[in-house]
């Protein structure tokens, strides 16, 4: 039977985490100059402020790093240069902190806690964010990540990485940057409706996936292969508590009700469309035809009020 686990959270551990569009830009910018088409993963340094539990990473730069392919425990971070790098941005705005750190992962590797705990020499609770510079699945390309002290039922003490929520933020400043980069690549042939309705199906395919994610773990805990954890249980009790309930035929109505109206205005607009478009046509061959007739007699008009100007032909001796 696998052992319980007692997650224990000392005081100031994140509660969740707000990543900003730069520290993106920054962290694939740095992955493609130096770890593109190689095993190699790239590792920075988050800089940001902590308020009411949450972190807001607005920050970020790349740190030298190495490690061994063959040997995760063999790895090299260069925390001189990291230390100079911060007295430096601490000089540009003082604001920003040392908040965590970053990794191209794209999952948790052996060497992250050793890692986690160097990173503690600067704060006392890092967080952890991996981001996926090749994101495959429906989704944030961000998994954000604290380490906690697990105590198991033999009263050993042990440092795991939790899990924590994570976010796009982004000030009124950057949302016109990004606007402005995404412009460039928007495809303007596809409509603003083609859009939506792609954005819907992916969320659809997103939270299909989330639930197949929870029907899996509530599987492998009924055969103990997962130990039971009541925080995962009454946060599911509590999403499919707030789940609203469809099987109402007043509900059921109302849906096609509304549902009928906008289609039978799509309709009539379409309708409405079709015919504006049929009459300038109209108007525009009945405009086309009196030019041309007028064109006509004025020529005609032209010609008969011409002179005749030819000189007379002279007279043969």
């Amino acid at each position: 039977m696998s052992a319980s686990l007692v997650i224990s959270e000392g005081k100031g551990v994140p509660s969740s985490v707000a990543v900003h569009p730069i520290v993106l830009l920054g962290v694939v910018d740095h992955y493609n100059r130096s770890c593109r088409d190689t095993n190699k993963r790239a590792v920075g340094v988050l800089l940001g402020y902590v308020s009411r539990g949450k972190v807001s990473c607005t920050n970020s730069f790349a740190v030298p790093f190495e490690e061994d392919a063959r040997d995760a425990s063999v790895w090299y971070l260069d925390h001189s240069y990291l230390e100079s790098m911060m007295a430096m941005f601490r000089k540009v705005n003082t604001r920003e902190r040392f908040v965590g750190w970053y990794s191209t992962g794209p999952k948790i590797r052996d060497a992250d806690t050793e890692i986690h705990e160097l990173m503690r020499r600067y704060t006392p609770h890092p967080t952890l964010v991996i981001v996926d510079v090749h994101p495959k699945d429906l989704g944030l390309p961000t998994e954000a990540y604290v380490c906690t002290e697990q105590t198991l039922e033999d009263s050993t003490v042990q440092r795991m990485f939790a899990h924590r929520p994570s976010e796009i933020d982004a000030a009124e400043a950057e949302e016109v940057g990004v606007g402005h980069l995404l412009r460039d690549i928007q495809d303007s042939s596809v409509s603003t409706l083609t859009g939506e309705l792609a954005s819907k199906v992916a969320a659809m395919k997103s939270l299909l996936s989330r639930l197949r994610e929870l029907g899996a773990y509530m599987h492998q805990v009924a055969s103990g292969a997962l130990p039971l954890n009541h925080d995962i249980l009454r946060n599911m009790q509590e999403i499919f508590a707030l789940l609203p309930v469809f099987n109402v035929d007043a509900l059921v109505r109302s849906f096609a009700v509304k549902t009928n109206d906008m289609m039978l205005v799509m309709y009539i607009s379409s309708l409405i469309r079709s015919i504006i478009a049929l009459h300038n046509l109209i108007d525009n061959k009945l405009a086309i035809k009196h030019m041309d007739a007028l064109r006509v007699a004025t020529s005609a008009t032209s010609q008969k009020s011409a002179p005749d100007t030819m000189p007379p032909t002279p007279a043969a001796k």
